[in-house]
C-alpha cells in the first residue's frame, strides 16, 4: 500500500525546504526530540523506534526514554503549576518541523506553558506517523501503542515539573489531529481540551468511550482534498477496501456533541476569524466561521471553525498560535 499522486501535509515553511503533514519523500507522497530526568522513563511500547537524542537548550528538559523529546519550560522560576501543551505532527513530518509550521513556542513561553512536540515512530518508507484511529495512520499495522506512549510522556513531565492537572491540552494537524482525538477518547481523565486541524475522530461512535467530557475544536478547510470535509477513505494509502473510513467534519462534531452531553443546538458566532492567510482575501480576511455547541456536561464544549476555501495545510495567519491558545485556556477541566 503506497500512496501516489499528492502530498499530504504542510506546505513549505520559510527556512525549511518542506514540511510534510500526512509527508513527502522521493519514493512516495503520503498524507495522512537541560537536564535529563532521573525519574523512570515512559514505558517502552511495541513498535517504538530508536531516535537520535534531541538537543537540549536553556529552559528545556529531555524526556521520553527510547523515544526522546525536548520539552520547553516557561522562562520563569515560578513553581506554580503550569498548563501543558502537547503538539502532534502530521504524517511524514516531525515535531520540530511542525513547530516551524504552527509556531507555538514563543506564544507558549509568553503564556507560561510547558510545551512538547514529540515524534511518532517511523514506517518502512521512513515516514513518521501516529497510530491514531482505524483510518489513520498505521498503514502497515505495526500496532505501536502511541496513546500509552503519550500518556506516559505526560506523566513523566508531571513528575519533573509542576503541571496544572486541569490544563493539559493536545493540538495536532492531520494525522496529529486524528491522534489528538484518540487521546481525548482514551485519556479523557487527563486531557482537558484538544484542537485538531484537518483531522477526524473515529467513524464508529462505539470505538470512542471518553470517561468524562473533553472540550473539542475542529478546524477544517472546505477545500481539503486529503482529509476531506465530507469524510472518506485515505485511498492513496492502499486499496479502497483495506482502510477504514474516516467521518466527515459534521459527523466528527456530532459524535463529540453526544460524548460531551451538549443539549443546546449549534449556534453560529457573528465573529469570524482569520486562520488562513492564503485564501483569496489574504491575511486579515476573516474567512473562518465559528460554530459552537454549548450547554454541555461540565468540561464539555464543541466548536467547529470552518475555513472557507481552506486546504489541507492552510497558510496559517500570524495570529494562529495565539488564537488556538485562547481557545485552550478558556477550557480547563472543571
Amino acid at each position: 500500500m503506497r500512496p501516489v499522486g499528492r502530498c499530504v501535509g504542510v506546505v513549505a515553511v520559510a527556512a525549511l525546504v518542506a514540511v510534510a503533514a500526512l509527508g513527502c519523500n522521493s519514493r512516495s507522497q503520503p498524507i495522512p526530540q537541560p537536564v535529563t530526568s532521573t525519574d523512570p522513563p515512559p514505558t517502552a511500547v511495541a513498535g517504538a523506534s530508536a531516535a537520535t537524542q534531541p538537543s537540549v537548550g536553556a529552559n528545556e528538559i529531555l524526556v521520553g526514554g527510547s523515544r526522546p523529546t525536548t520539552v520547553q519550560l516557561p522562562p520563569t522560576t515560578d513553581d506554580e503549576p503550569a498548563p501543558l501543551l502537547v503538539m502532534l505532527h502530521g504524517y511524514g513530518s516531525t515535531g520540530v518541523d511542525h513547530e516551524s509550521y504552527f509556531r507555538f513556542a514563543a506564544a507558549a513561553a509568553e503564556r507560561g506553558f510547558v510545551y512538547a512536540h514529540p515524534d511518532g515512530t517511523v514506517d518502512r518508507d521512513d515516514q513518521r506517523f501516529w497510530n491514531a484511529t482505524d483510518a489513520c495512520c498505521d498503514f502497515e499495522s505495526s500496532g505501536v501503542d502511541d496513546a500509552t506512549y503519550l500518556s506516559n510522556l505526560v506523566a513523566e513531565i508531571r513528575r519533573i515539573r509542576a503541571i496544572d492537572p486541569k490544563r493539559i491540552y493536545f493540538v495536532g494537524h492531520s494525522n496529529g489531529g486524528f491522534m489528538s482525538y484518540r487521546m481525548a477518547c482514551q485519556h479523557a481523565d487527563v486531557v482537558a481540551a484538544i484542537v485538531s486541524l484537518a483531522g477526524a475522530t473515529f467513524a464508529k461512535r462505539a470505538d470512542c468511550a471518553p470517561s468524562e467530557p473533553v472540550a473539542i475544536l475542529e478546524i477544517h478547510g472546505t477545500a481539503d482534498d486529503i482529509v476531506e470535509f465530507r469524510g472518506g477513505r485515505l485511498a492513496d494509502f492502499g486499496t479502497p477496501d483495506d482502510k477504514a473510513a474516516y467521518p466527515g467534519v459534521n459527523a466528527t462534531v456530532a459524535s463529540w456533541e453526544a460524548y460531551d452531553g451538549c443539549a443546546a443546538a449549534v449556534a453560529r458566532s457573528a465573529t469570524t476569524l482569520d486562520i488562513d492567510a492564503g485564501t483569496s482575501g489574504g491575511s486579515g480576511s476573516t474567512e473562518t466561521t465559528v460554530d459552537t455547541w454549548t450547554d454541555c456536561a461540565p468540561g464539555g464544549h464543541v466548536e467547529l471553525w470552518t475555513v472557507r476555501g481552506g486546504r489541507h495545510s492552510p497558510d496559517l495567519a500570524p495570529t494562529f498560535a495565539d488564537t488556538v491558545l485562547d481557545f485552550l485556556v478558556a477550557h480547563p477541566k472543571p
